[in-house]
């Protein structure tokens, strides 16, 4: 199977795909040199991934070997300052790394600004002057808010995840999106986040080992979220808690700079000016960053 790769009708914005990597880029300044740069690099990364899988797939800790290619090795550098409270394998910053390293080979022609998005977790470059705005949108499409990164801000990275994401969760959030000086170090910190979001034992919660869905899975047989019920308003302010907690010690930490955290139409936000919450249902928590 080869990468695919097309101008979308636009004209404006590349789109590549092999496999299960799925990219939307954009570019301001040189776009056609960025254009053929990701192209080139965006061409070894699946087989690069691949040749290795086995050994991203472990829990990492100290005596993990280390990968040898260049994504597999921002996915370890990504989660290692993670892995020191949970369990966690490098595969949480594939998308991120992913869109980090494709970002990086643009980033040898002139640009004003750029984007990589993986599925969601995007990778920027900002030129001096100049900004990037996002809508955050649920699992129904709905308006969850905005985010606007200036040059002057140390966020170059946005990731969301969450139950109703690409990969399986061990938690209930509908998403969770962290901002963080790449996206591979949010892509991880919102696997986490998202994963801390639960009510363990809750009756209105199903679970299945994440191995009887996808036998390939490196969460093996731990109990993934496939289903959650309605919860009252004290239930979902109880499991976003710890969702909260969680993102206050990785900001502590300097690990990511803030996160929105959203649950059945309520939501917990810490992070600065960047990220305004729409409030869009009369029981939807609306919190604002100062």
């Amino acid at each position: 199977m080869q990468a695919h790769a097309d101008i979308l009708p636009c004209g404006k914005r590349l789109h590549l795909q092999h496999g299960p990597i799925d990219l939307i880029i954009g570019a301001d300044g040189d776009r056609k040199a960025a254009f053929e740069v990701a192209k080139d690099r965006f061409s070894t990364v699946l087989g690069e991934l691949v040749s290795e899988l086995a050994n991203l797939k472990l829990p990492i800790n100290i005596d993990c070997p280390m990968p040898f290619g260049h994504v597999a090795q921002r996915m370890d550098q990504a989660v290692r300052p993670f892995a020191q409270d949970a369990f966690v394998t490098r595969m949480a910053a594939v998308a991120g790394s992913v869109a980090d390293t494709v970002l990086g080979a643009m980033q040898t022609v002139s640009l004003s600004r750029a984007y990589v998005n993986n599925g969601g977790d995007i990778a920027l470059h900002l030129a001096e002057g100049h900004s990037f705005t996002l809508a955050m949108a649920g699992h129904d499409f709905c308006d969850l808010g905005r985010i606007t990164i200036d040059y002057d801000d140390p966020i170059r990275g946005i990731a969301t995840s969450g139950r109703h994401g690409r990969s399986f969760s061990l938690g209930i959030a509908d998403s969770v999106t962290v901002l963080a000086t790449n996206a591979a170090s949010a892509d991880v910190a919102a696997t986490l986040i998202a994963n801390s979001i639960d009510l363990p034992e809750h009756a209105a919660i199903t679970r299945k080992p994440a191995s009887h869905l996808d036998d390939t899975s490196d969460l093996g047989d731990l109990p993934i979220v496939v289903g959650c019920g309605p919860l009252s308003v004290n239930e979902k302010i109880n499991a976003l808690s710890y969702g909260r907690a969680l993102t206050d010690r990785y900001i502590q930490r300097d690990l990511i700079s803030g996160a929105a955290l959203f649950l059945q139409g309520q939501s917990d936000t810490t992070c600065p000016s960047q990220l305004t919450i729409t409030q869009r249902t009369p029981n939807y928590a609306r919190r604002h960053c100062t």
